[in-house]
């Protein structure tokens, strides 16, 4: 068998901000996930999100510490539309949640903008943008 990706984990240090954070972004994590020192949530395409807390990892990682300096995951959530980018940034940073790029019309054809999770990961938010025919 060929291996198969099937979720990615993120270690966290507040699950609760972590859950509601990802919440606001529409993934459906089971009630009582703030609680629990592993949730997950399942994707539309059978891919999971996995959120571990910092004293889970270190329960069967001894020696794990916390990295230091910019975050090492990026994760992109698809949009709509650009309409959607810019109202989904402004939901999140009204949230109190920090915006590391504003919207902008990237060079590349998508709307494009980056906030961070309660951990520092920088969570993409794109939508292609309309062709002019």
């Amino acid at each position: 068998m060929t291996p198969q990706l099937d979720f990615v984990g993120i270690v966290v240090t507040d699950m609760s901000a972590s859950v509601a954070f990802y919440r606001r972004l529409g993934l459906d994590f089971s009630a009582g996930s703030e609680q629990e020192p592993h949730a997950e949530a399942a994707l539309p395409n059978g891919f999971r999100l996995a959120l571990d807390t910092e004293a889970t990892v270190k329960s069967f990682h001894i020696g794990w510490q916390h990295p230091t300096g910019a975050g090492r995951v990026g994760l992109a959530f698809r949009c709509a539309d650009p309409a959607e980018v810019d109202s989904v940034y402004t939901d999140l940073i009204e949230a109190g949640y920090h915006g590391e790029m504003k919207p902008w019309d990237a060079f590349w054809g998508q709307r494009y903008a980056v906030v961070q999770d309660p951990d520092g990961n920088g969570v993409d938010l794109y939508a292609a943008l309309p062709t002019a025919d």
